[in-house]
């Protein structure tokens, strides 16, 4: 608890902000009330430590850090500096760093390529379906790939079906996931967001009437492999429902490919911390202890802490490459994404700008607020051991508020 002035006892900001003095034996005295406004920030200051009182905060774990892009200078701070589990604030992390290294038009690419020679409408030779782990690519991607089999005038296929998938390292789960959680395959041939590519693209021939007298198997890829057909998506497109939705397979698809920046394929997830690392070092993280394990959030081998997380908001936020894409791509508190349906009465509704996280006991926050005073703040609220994570999201909505409209007086 921050301390005021000598005998003025700062009672609770939310409901009014009034100090009173006592006599000299301590019997508190009605005409002796009086209400004091404090000003910007320390209106603020003392509204958030109120909500510290609450007994949430006896049985669980709480960093915060709230800073003033506007004015460079922190507001508020508890716990700033304990490593705790992210959650899928962790896509933040993620997010900053393809954006710092790679950029918004960063293509993500899956292409058909063959050798050998058509002879009579006939294929002799193989088809090879090369992978570039893009989560975008669907069943339209996947017509695409056989219309360009048909217009080199192919009826029928003898040869091989190979898939390459050497982009990256085999494992197909990440490093610290939960067997029981519904997690992603991480393979670099995907098709509607399953590991059922070659099935669907055998499929989808035979049903444009094209035969298929070829077996389906995984390979490397030729040097003259000339390149029938290529689809991709660009990392912008990717970003906006990574973040709004939280979709772990596009945050783990985007590691990867931050990946190839610092390892050669095939990358593994070690060069996707590598790369992480690279930006958070930019971002001026140098003494503050953290793991990386995965892209998205899903590893219980996460740890940072609210201050890494703010630095990186403002690395972001003063490199105008990256803040133009991520902060449009950001859930809206009451608006859309994870954020939809909280804060929709609030005062924050539509300030706000956040990445959401939960995974059990743990719920996060971390984003940029628009306060009503035309203060851009960066703020990170992690809340970890706590069991009922409606509570701990209560105590992040009002935090918001507070930000949102920090002069205000009155009961939130």
């Amino acid at each position: 608890m921050r301390k005021y002035i000598l005998s003025l006892l700062v009672v609770s900001c939310l409901s009014g902000v009034q100090a009173q003095t006592r006599s000299n034996s301590d019997e508190l005295l009605p005409e002796d009330t009086v209400e004091v406004r404090l000003p910007w920030p320390q209106n603020m200051q003392a509204r958030l430590d109120t909500l510290l009182q609450d007994p949430l905060f006896e049985r669980s774990q709480l960093g915060l850090l709230v800073y003033d892009l506007t004015a460079d200078s922190v507001l508020y701070r508890h716990g700033e500096k304990q490593t705790l589990r992210p959650a899928s604030t962790m896509k933040l992390l993620t997010a900053v760093t393809a954006l710092d290294c790679l950029g918004g038009d960063y293509q993500f690419r899956t292409s058909l390529r063959y050798t050998g020679a058509v002879e009579d409408s006939v294929l002799v030779g193989d088809l090879y379906c090369v992978g570039g782990m893009d989560p975008m690519f669907d069943v339209r991607d996947m017509n695409a790939f056989v219309e360009s089999v048909m217009r080199l005038g192919v009826h029928t296929i003898r040869g091989r079906l190979v898939a390459v998938t050497s982009f990256k390292e085999e494992p197909l789960l990440g490093e610290g996931w939960c067997w029981d959680d519904d997690n992603p395959q991480l393979t670099p041939l995907l098709v509607s967001k399953k590991d059922e590519f070659m099935r669907v693209f055998v499929d989808q021939l035979r049903a444009a009437g094209i035969t298929v007298d070829a077996p389906c198997t995984t390979g490397s890829l030729p040097k003259d492999a000339l390149t029938i057909c290529t689809r991709s998506h660009s990392l912008r497109d990717i970003l906006v429902p990574m973040m709004k939705d939280s979709d772990n397979l596009y945050a783990e698809s985007m590691f990867f490919q931050t990946a190839t920046t610092v390892g050669k394929q095939p990358v593994t997830a070690a060069h996707g911390r590598q790369a992480v690392k690279k930006t958070l070092g930019k971002a001026g993280v140098h003494d503050i202890q953290y793991r990386i394990a995965d892209g998205s959030g899903l590893s219980l081998y996460n740890y940072v802490t609210p201050e890494l997380m703010v630095k990186l908001l403002i690395y972001a936020y003063r490199k105008m490459s990256i803040f133009r894409e991520l902060y449009p791509s950001l859930p809206i508190a009451g608006q859309d994404g994870t954020l939809k349906k909280r804060m929709v009465k609030s005062v924050a509704n539509g300030r706000v700008k956040a990445k959401t996280g939960t995974v059990t006991g743990v719920t996060t926050l971390s984003g940029y607020c628009a306060s009503s005073n035309g203060h851009m703040l960066a703020f990170s609220i992690m809340n970890q051991g706590v069991l009922k994570i409606a509570e701990g999201r209560n105590f992040q909505d009002r935090v918001c508020e507070i930000m949102s409209d920090p002069n205000r007086y009155g009961t939130d």
